[in-house]
């Protein structure tokens, strides 16, 4: 009876200090998101616009639509025309566009409304050198891991005269496998500048994944992008943050873009190399 009477006492005295507290999550600071860029081949050449919204916001990113977005290299002045019906928010340049290595490119965008504090934004991004993919090679090592991994390995020659920085991707039968910003890897040129890449592991890839995995008769390709400093670092500050591109909430940490006035993002613009393996039966 007294253990029975004491946690009735406990109860009362737990539910009386119980106090109903509403928390009011204000909308966060609205701010033009900027996605996109060139490069020197087709993969690459369209912007996409949009506004940051709330943590909480569980809807699609909100497009911004019939602004004017102008890309120059000092020399040209071209229009990148929005994707209507289909893309809103989507512009894109002419598809035999192509980058050229060592040009730097603005861009200029004209919003139709203010959104941050500004309706006018720019940014400028210069296409760097890439080291040329000689080949790849796909290893699997049955001692990594639980299940084993799949090595990604690339063959190339260094540039070697300037420091340089290195984006890659890889597709298996043609698909995107690399389709996040967190699965993407860096690299720079530090300990092999100059001089040829032999076998440089570029992804391990967990053999117990079904969707990432690789089998015999799979086709592998490697985008290898020669990017600058400030895209380097921005990748780097994105995946440490946690969050991808693009933004579909405002940022949980601080990440330096290239684009003025506040605005979040990146504007891109990268040489590609690429090379092919089919994986042996």
């Amino acid at each position: 009876m007294s253990k029975l009477l004491l946690s009735l006492l406990i109860l009362l005295l737990a539910a009386g200090c119980t106090e109903k507290i509403n928390v009011k999550l204000d909308n966060s600071y609205i701010r033009l998101v900027v996605d996109g860029g060139i490069t020197s081949d087709s993969m690459q050449r369209s912007v996409t616009l949009s506004k940051s919204a709330s943590y909480f916001y569980n809807q699609p990113p909100p497009m911004v639509s019939h602004a004017i977005v102008l890309l120059s290299d000092g020399s040209f002045l071209d229009t990148l025309k929005e994707q209507l019906p289909g893309n809103p928010g989507v512009y894109g340049l002419d598809p035999a566009f192509r980058g050229v290595i060592g040009k730097t490119y603005s861009l200029s965008i004209k919003l139709p409304e203010v959104i941050g504090n500004s309706a006018e934004y720019a940014a400028t991004c210069k296409i760097m050198k890439v080291a040329r993919l000689d080949s790849i090679q796909t290893e699997f090592d049955p001692n990594l891991g639980k299940n084993g991994r799949w090595l990604i390995k690339i063959f190339a020659q260094e540039p070697g005269d300037e420091v340089n920085y290195y984006l890659l991707r890889y597709y298996r039968n043609g698909i995107l496998m690399s389709d996040s910003i967190q699965k993407w890897s860096t690299s720079n040129d530090k300990f092999f500048n100059g001089s040829y890449i032999r076998g440089l592991t570029a992804f391990r890839i967990n053999n117990a994944n079904y969707w990432e995995t690789l089998y015999p008769g799979d086709t592998v390709k490697v985008q290898m992008s020669g990017i600058t400093k400030e895209y380097y670092d921005f990748i780097q500050q994105v995946q440490q943050a946690g969050y991808q591109i693009p933004f579909f909430s405002g940022p949980p940490a601080n990440v330096e873009g290239n684009i003025n006035n506040g605005a979040v993002g990146f504007f891109f613009a990268y040489s590609d190399s690429f090379a092919t393996h089919i994986i042996p039966k």
